[in-house]
């Protein structure tokens, strides 16, 4: 098995691997600020700053895992 046939069958999966582990993050840091919320509805503002902020890193990790793929991809 050449190292193509590995990129072809790796990045998908890592990539489809990646994507549901942001999703999990994601609904994760979502719910807790929703619970927070409710718990604390004067300190709205500070929870949304504060889960707006974590679910950027979180989106900027699944990106750069696609932009990693597109690289890897064009060596195919």
């Amino acid at each position: 098995m050449d190292y193509k046939s590995v990129l072809a069958i790796g990045l998908p999966l890592g990539l489809g691997i990646v994507g549901f582990g942001s999703a999990i993050g994601l609904g994760k840091a979502v719910a807790a600020a929703m619970e927070a919320t409710g718990r604390q509805p004067e300190a709205a503002t500070k929870i949304l700053i504060n889960m707006a902020t974590g679910c950027a890193f979180i989106e900027a990790l699944t990106i750069y895992a696609l932009v990693f793929v597109f690289g890897l991809s064009g060596k195919m």
